[in-house]
């Protein structure tokens, strides 16, 4: 249990709390206004207008309750506790200090875990206020502390719930940065290679043909600036230790290979511009991991397709890739949260100096387009 205890208390928070909104302001506005026609309308409750006041003075702490979730339940429930204490529970009688429940989901799923375990004590030191001072029988105490509890678990769960989806997004990136190191020490291999060979060339003929050690030197300047060029293209990427690949790279041809009918989805047609034949062997392989998991996910997931339509074109500066499909983008399509096969393919456009997007069409269909530098060369 102390071990337990420990993890918590050294929980960080939660990346990226969102920020205060319009809505929070109408929130606040809202319930002013409520708490104003409560106390009108209820004119037989005790310290109506003192109970009003307080909870008007508690409404500025929901706006902070993302970033600052500590300091909001505390000065909200301590003065909640105090008044309970000071008048007997009945100030604390108002329907709209139910709103107030935002505060400890709002510690559970935004506060840092040292946050959460002061926080929960501030509310259970609340209760024990509200369970002596107060008239309530035994059946409204646990009832409150059911609810507390569940919000405080919702709260936690959904911190849970991003936290996983977090490291699987993070797992899926290493993934792919993984396979581009792969497809990448393939290619630079190759120049280093040639390098060597031609190098040996020059030294081997240097004594008979002076010319050939300028020619292999040219030929090893040349390698040598397209090798540098795709080692620029590994900045950032992690490879993980694990056996090589000995497969060969994909090439661009090789996208033909998605065409046809597969025993389930649409068939798959594709089409490749004639100049490409010397494209850097890091872009052609993007290109083809690419256009392979936008044919994977229209199979999977274009509902009514008769087709999927693979074109490549290019021009002196960039390669684009269009993989489109007429299938129905029904809710369950686009509404959809993002998948991670998409989450890795504009990853790797991104580490090439690229881009990539999915979106469905405006009449039907999904469209995928990839944009790279025709270099290799990330920006």
């Amino acid at each position: 249990m102390p071990g337990l205890l420990r993890s918590l208390w050294d929980e960080p928070r939660p990346p990226h709390p969102p920020r205060r909104t319009r809505w929070d302001a109408a929130l606040v506005i809202v319930l002013v206004a409520l708490a104003v026609l409560e106390g009108v309308l209820r004119p037989d409750l005790p310290w109506r207008w003192l109970s009003v006041v307080l909870v008007i003075g508690m409404t500025p702490t929901l706006p902070w309750r993302r970033t600052r979730p500590l300091p909001m339940l505390a000065l909200a429930f301590g003065l909640s506790g105090l008044a309970t204490a000071a008048l007997g529970g009945e100030i604390v009688a108002l329907y709209t200090m139910v709103a107030f429940l935002l505060l400890p989901y709002a510690l559970f799923r935004w506060g840092a875990g040292r946050e959460i375990v002061i926080g929960s004590a501030i509310l259970l030191a609340n209760a024990a206020v509200t369970a002596v001072f107060d008239d309530a029988g035994a059946d409204d105490a646990v009832g409150g502390f059911a609810v507390l509890f569940s919000v405080c678990a919702v709260g936690a769960a959904l911190r849970y719930r991003a936290g996983a989806r977090a490291r699987e997004l993070d797992r899926v990136r290493l993934l792919e940065r993984e396979r581009i190191a792969r497809d990448l020490h393939d290619t630079v291999a190759h120049h280093v290679s040639a390098m060597a060979i031609r190098a040996q060339a020059g030294l081997a003929l240097a004594g008979s043909r002076p010319g050939a050690a300028v020619d292999a030197l040219e030929v090893i300047e040349s390698e040598a600036s397209r090798a540098l060029a795709e080692m620029r293209a590994m900045v950032r990427v992690l490879r993980r230790n694990a056996p090589a690949d000995l497969a060969p790279h994909p090439r661009v041809d090789d996208l033909h290979r998605l065409a046809g009918t597969a025993r389930t989805g649409p068939p798959v047609e594709v089409e490749i511009a004639e100049n490409l034949d010397d494209l850097p062997p890091s872009v052609a392989a993007a290109l083809y991991r690419l256009a392979q998991e936008a044919v994977t996910n229209a199979r999977r997931h274009a509902r009514d397709a008769t087709r999927v339509h693979v074109r490549v074109t290019a021009d002196d500066t960039s390669v684009r890739l269009r993989v489109s499909d007429d299938g129905d983008t029904g809710p369950r399509r686009t509404t959809a949260v993002p998948g991670y096969g998409i989450t890795g393919m504009i990853e790797r456009a991104d580490l090439l100096g690229g881009t990539c997007e999915a979106a469905p069409d405006p009449d039907r269909g999904w469209t995928v387009t990839a944009v790279l530098p025709r270099s290799g060369v990330a920006t």
